[in-house]
């Protein structure tokens, strides 16, 4: 069974109605809520959770669509953590991909911090870590797919009018592969 979570209803818009589809809200907190919330109210067997999304691109000429393998909580200092002797799963690997996508709830406009989170990540969102934590602590799989939507600088404040491009794009990814 697979339960679709996304962050906004605008993402999931061209979605089967048939499918079975959680829209949590912006934010890392607001993704952690909504899908514990969800999985909480399901039966656990044989469920797939597919975060649906759209992500900045953190490198130029990254495009199109693309399963994430490994996600970053971006803006956690996961270096004092460590510091004090706890170890705060930063980083999770969720699939064979080599792309790595950074979580956080900054949105990120910014050059400095979009060449920052470049060194380390090919994508920028605001949920996926978010999803994929509380997948992995109710031992559930999921999947990260992600539509590149703006280059996380200026132009992501043109989102509201990209999104249904990544939404078609996202749909069409469900239907064929799952």
């Amino acid at each position: 069974m697979i339960l679709v979570v996304a962050a906004t209803r605008a993402e999931v818009a061209h979605v089967p109605a048939d499918c079975d589809v959680v829209v949590t809200g912006i934010g890392k907190s607001a993704a952690a809520v909504g899908t514990t919330r969800a999985l909480c109210d399901r039966d656990l067997a044989d469920l797939t959770v597919v975060n649906l999304g759209t992500a900045g691109a953190l490198r130029d000429g990254f495009v199109g669509l693309h399963e994430v393998g490994t996600v970053l909580n971006h803006d956690m200092n996961a270096d004092a953590v460590k510091a004090l002797g706890y170890d705060p799963h930063e980083r999770l690997e969720v699939g064979p991909s080599d792309v790595v996508l950074a979580s956080g709830d900054v949105f990120v406009t910014d050059p400095a911090l979009r060449a920052a989170l470049a060194e380390q990540a090919h994508l920028v969102d605001m949920e996926g870590y978010a999803v994929a934590f509380a997948c992995a602590a109710f031992g559930v799989p999921v999947r990260l797919v992600k539509h590149v939507s703006d280059n996380a600088d200026e132009s992501a404040l043109d989102w509201p009018a990209m999104v249904d491009r990544s939404a078609r794009a996202l749909a069409d990814w469900l239907r064929t592969e799952l």
